[in-house]
């Protein structure tokens, strides 16, 4: 599930409570939020997914390798903050952002990588059934 959707539960519950008195009413509506946000989160998750595919398919080389490179180029400053090379005046939050970039961008590339593979087996599985 995507960060957002999982900090706005808990604010969702609580506007829920507040809302039905009923415990059965509130229940239910609770299960039902739930469900359309992980199906939302899905949505959002496959739409990443098929741009960063779109993108590696490109002719265009720029197009199909910015990520990667871009990848590439914070992850050789965190190698070197590792290794003591620090830029004069780099903050600590600064370089935490840049390593929530990385983590960011590693993780929507293993999205639409593992997309990319997968996809082939289930659109088979679903075309025998």
């Amino acid at each position: 599930m995507l960060p957002i959707i999982g900090a706005l539960a808990p604010i969702v519950g609580k506007v829920i409570d507040k809302v039905f008195p009923d415990t059965e009413k509130r229940d239910m509506a609770k299960l039902e939020i739930m469900s359309e946000l992980q199906k939302q989160s899905g949505e959002i998750e496959k739409a990443a997914a098929q741009i960063i595919n779109t993108e590696a398919a490109s002719k265009h080389w720029l197009a199909a390798n910015w990520r990667p490179l871009t990848m590439l180029f914070f992850v050789g400053l965190i190698g070197a903050r590792w290794f003591g090379f620090v830029p004069e005046g780099m903050s600590e939050a600064e370089y935490l952002s840049i390593y929530d970039l990385v983590k960011i961008g590693l993780g929507g590339y293993v999205v639409g990588r593992s997309a990319e593979k997968i996809a082939p087996g289930l659109i088979d599985k679903f075309k025998t059934k």
